[in-house]
C-alpha cells in the first residue's frame, strides 16, 4: 500500500518539475523577444533615472556644502501710502487736435474748450493777372465728439488782433484770450449740432463758417504772403469759441481757412482763334505744425462740484485732476536697516504701487478711461514737460490701463502698476551719498498722459513724444484711505 502513494507522490513532483521548466523556458524565451524589441525604450527609461539620480544628487550636494551664512535672505514688506486730489490749473498746450465746446459732468465738473490758432500762408504766392476775389471761408473737420450729438452748440469765431504767438514759447492753457482778440468783433457765428457736419472728404466730416466781403477784400494782397512772419504780422489768427451748448465737445482734427478766387486766361484753338475763360481755384491756410495753435481749457465749477471722498482720488483730463501719492520713502529706509535674518545692507529688488480703479461703469459711461498714467516726481513735473523728457525710472514710471479676470469668475479687476524700486534705490543713495536722512514723503503725481512710440526694423519700440493727455478722459482710483482696498507698495528686497 506504501509504494504506490510513493510512487504517485513521486510523479506528481516529476511532473511540477517538467511543468515548471517548460513555463520557465517559455516566459524566459517570451520575455527575451520582448526586450530584444524594446530594449531602446528601456535604455531610455534607465538612463532618464540614472540623470535623474545624478541631478538630485548634485542639488544636495551644493545646498550641503554651502554655509547657511552665505545663503541669500528675503524680506517682504508692505507700505501704505497716503493720497490726494490735486486741482490741475493748466497743461502746457501743444496739442495734435483740438477740443471745442462745453460739457457739464456732475462728478468732474464741467469742461469749456475754445482754440487759438495761427494758419499758415502760401509762402511766396502771388495772383495770376486778371485774378478777382471771390469769397473764404473757415473750415473744422472732426470724425468724433464727445457727448450728445443732438445737442445744439453755439460756435463764434474772433481774428486774433490785439496779439499771435511766438512758435518757440510755451503757452498755458488757461490764457486769457481778450490779451489776443477783440470780443466785439466776430468774423463768424454758427449754431449747429455734432451730427450736422457734411461730408466735405472721404476721410471726415466738417462744419463751414463763411467770412465777410470786407475780409475777401483784406487777403487779396499778394505782398501779405511774402513770408510766414510777414503773414502772421498782416493776420494773427483766429479765435474759436463755444457761445451756448452744454452737452457736446468736438473732436477738431484739422482747421484751414480756404480764399476762394478766380482769374481769366486765353486759349487758342487749332486756326490760332483766341478765346477767354475763367477758372476757379482756392488757397489753403492752415492751422498745422508749423505755426502755433492753443487749445483752452476751463473748469469753472469744479471747486463746487468735485466731491472730496475718502476713499477714492480722481484723475481728469484735460488739465482737470490728478493724483499726489506720498511714497513713504523714510520708513522704507528705515525697514531696510533692520535687514532680513540678519543680512544687511539690503537690496530693493521690486517695489510695486498698484492703483486699482473703481466705479467703472460709472465712469466709463461718460468717459474714455485714461489709458496711460505717469507716476513722477511732482518736483520734476514742470521741467520734464517744458523740456519734452521722456519715461525713466528715477523720475516718471510709465503704468498703462490693465484689465485681468479674477480666476474664472467672470469678474474683472482694472489696475495700473508701477515699479519704483529703482526710484527708491537712487532716491536712498542721493540722500546717503549728500549726507542727508532720506524725505519722510516723497511726493509723486499720477499724470494722464499721450504717449507716442516708434517701431524699429528690429522690433525695438522707442518713445518718440510723451504730452500731458489733453482729449477727454477720466478714472476713479481707490485712495491710501480705501477701507476695502487702500493703495500701498509691496516690496521685495534681499541680504546677502
Amino acid at each position: 500500500m506504501q509504494t504506490p502513494m510513493f510512487n504517485f507522490t513521486t510523479l506528481f513532483f516529476r511532473f511540477k518539475i517538467k511543468f515548471l521548466s517548460v513555463f520557465n523556458f517559455l516566459f524566459c524565451q517570451s520575455f527575451f523577444s520582448f526586450y530584444m524589441k524594446s530594449y531602446q525604450i528601456v535604455l531610455l527609461i534607465v538612463l532618464s533615472l540614472f540623470a535623474y539620480s545624478c541631478a538630485d544628487n548634485l542639488t544636495n550636494v551644493g545646498s550641503g556644502i554651502q554655509p547657511a551664512s552665505d545663503q541669500i535672505a528675503v524680506g517682504t514688506d508692505t507700505f501704505h501710502v497716503s493720497t490726494e486730489n490735486v486741482l490741475v490749473d493748466y497743461i502746457n498746450s501743444r496739442p495734435d487736435s483740438f477740443l471745442l465746446g462745453t460739457f457739464n459732468d456732475a462728478k468732474f465738473g464741467s469742461t469749456q474748450a475754445d482754440i487759438l490758432a495761427q494758419v499758415n500762408c502760401p509762402e511766396g504766392f502771388t495772383f495770376p493777372p486778371l485774378s478777382t476775389p471771390d469769397s473764404a471761408a473757415v473750415v473744422m473737420y472732426y470724425k468724433t465728439w464727445f457727448g450728445s450729438k443732438y445737442s445744439p452748440l453755439e460756435v463764434k469765431m474772433y481774428e486774433m488782433t490785439k496779439s499771435t504767438f511766438d512758435y518757440s514759447s510755451l503757452y498755458p492753457s488757461n490764457l486769457d484770450p481778450s490779451v489776443y482778440t477783440d470780443l466785439s468783433k466776430p468774423l463768424a457765428s454758427r449754431i449747429f449740432s455734432a451730427k450736422d457736419a457734411v461730408k466735405l472728404r472721404s476721410d471726415s466730416t466738417a462744419i463751414r463758417f463763411k467770412l465777410s466781403s470786407d475780409f475777401v477784400q483784406r487777403f487779396f494782397d499778394a505782398s501779405h504772403y511774402s513770408s510766414t512772419n510777414t503773414f502772421l504780422n498782416f493776420f494773427k489768427g483766429i479765435y474759436i469759441t463755444a457761445g451756448y451748448g452744454a452737452a457736446t465737445l468736438l473732436n477738431i482734427e484739422q482747421i484751414d481757412l480756404h480764399y476762394y478766387y478766380k482769374y481769366k486766361y486765353t486759349t487758342q484753338d487749332i486756326h490760332g482763334n483766341d478765346s477767354i475763360g475763367t477758372r476757379n481755384t482756392y488757397l489753403i491756410f492752415p492751422a498745422n505744425s508749423e505755426v502755433r495753435q492753443v487749445n483752452r481749457f476751463l473748469h469753472n465749477d469744479r471747486a463746487t462740484v468735485v466731491q472730496q471722498r475718502d476713499s477714492v482720488n480722481y484723475i481728469a483730463t484735460p488739465a482737470n485732476l490728478q493724483t499726489r501719492v506720498n511714497i513713504p520713502l523714510n520708513r522704507i529706509s528705515q525697514h531696510m536697516k533692520k535687514g532680513v535674518n540678519g543680512k544687511t545692507p539690503l537690496t530693493v529688488n521690486s517695489a510695486l504701487l498698484k492703483v486699482e480703479v473703481t466705479e467703472t461703469e460709472l465712469d466709463t459711461a461718460l468717459h474714455p478711461v485714461v489709458k496711460y498714467l505717469l507716476l513722477m516726481k511732482e518736483s520734476a513735473k514742470t521741467r520734464f514737460f517744458n523740456n519734452r523728457e521722456l519715461p525713466s525710472d528715477t523720475c516718471a514710471i510709465r503704468g498703462d490701463y490693465t484689465t485681468a479676470e479674477i480666476g474664472t469668475t467672470g469678474i474683472y479687476k482694472h489696475y495700473y502698476t508701477f515699479n519704483l524700486a529703482k526710484l527708491i534705490v537712487n532716491e536712498l543713495k542721493n540722500a546717503e551719498k549728500n549726507g542727508k536722512t532720506p524725505l519722510e514723503n516723497l511726493k509723486m503725481l499720477l499724470v494722464p498722459v499721450k504717449i507716442a512710440t516708434t517701431t524699429s526694423t528690429s522690433g525695438v519700440v522707442s518713445y518718440t513724444s510723451v504730452k500731458e493727455d489733453y482729449e477727454m478722459s477720466a478714472v476713479t482710483i481707490r485712495s491710501g484711505k480705501n477701507t476695502y482696498s487702500p493703495m500701498r507698495i509691496n516690496v521685495v528686497y534681499s541680504g546677502f
